[in-house]
């Protein structure tokens, strides 16, 4: 039984596609299985095929992939969508993240991050480039709304939280993947896979997304 992750590829620039879908040829556990070179073609594969994971530009030639997205999460609000792009503003990163997308990401990222990236979005993680990380902090742009608690009224709503834990939620904020973590902590992935599962359960939010978005809410980091 092939159980390898399948991908549909949102592109219009045919040698992009080609080259991004090079990348997992020799991939057991990734799969280039469709193909889009508009919005509206990526809207109607998806709803034929039902990928695990959507890989999207931004710049489509019909919607954009921003208005892509919303509209396949209408169809399934729980699709996986991460966005690649070359374009990295305020706006295209506050606007794909109210859309619900689960990762962006910078065309210039590596390899083995990328397959990365994939692979955690497929197990409900949210991933951001570094480069948008400051975005969503320093400039608050909407995404995240302002803070509304200190530090230390957050610390004493949820002291459930260990220390470690806290340490985990930080990474977790900065688009950090189990394995970074756990390298980062110098702890097994395993550990820091239950680590981010109990900071989940005692925020009482469904996923790492919304972790994530609730320390940043509420003034945690």
């Amino acid at each position: 039984m092939n159980s390898s992750i399948k991908v549909l590829l949102v592109e219009d620039q045919k040698l992009i596609r080609v080259g991004l879908k090079s990348l997992f040829e020799d991939q057991s556990d990734i799969e280039v299985a469709w193909e889009a070179d508009t919005g509206k073609d990526a809207i109607e594969k998806f709803k034929l095929y039902k990928p695990d994971v959507v890989l999207m530009d931004i710049g489509l030639p019909d919607i954009s992939g921003i208005e892509t997205a919303k509209r396949i999460l209408e169809i399934n609000p729980n699709a996986k969508i991460i966005m690649l792009t070359s374009h990295l503003s305020e706006q295209e990163v506050q606007t794909s993240m109210n859309a619900g997308v689960c990762a962006y990401v910078m065309k210039d990222v590596n390899t083995e991050t990328l397959k990365m990236v994939i692979k955690t979005v497929k197990d409900g993680a949210i991933w951001l480039d570094p480069q948008a990380v400051p975005i969503l902090r320093e400039k608050n742009s909407g995404v995240i709304p302002p803070r509304q608690m200190s530090r230390a009224m957050f610390k004493e709503q949820h002291s459930n939280l260990t220390q470690r834990e806290y340490e985990v939620l930080k990474l977790v904020v900065d688009g950090k993947s189990n394995n970074e973590i756990a390298k980062e902590l110098m702890i097994s992935e395993h550990t820091a896979k239950a680590h981010v599962c109990n900071i989940i359960q005692k925020l009482v939010v469904d996923d790492r997304t919304q972790a994530a978005v609730k320390a940043l809410k509420e003034g945690l980091v």
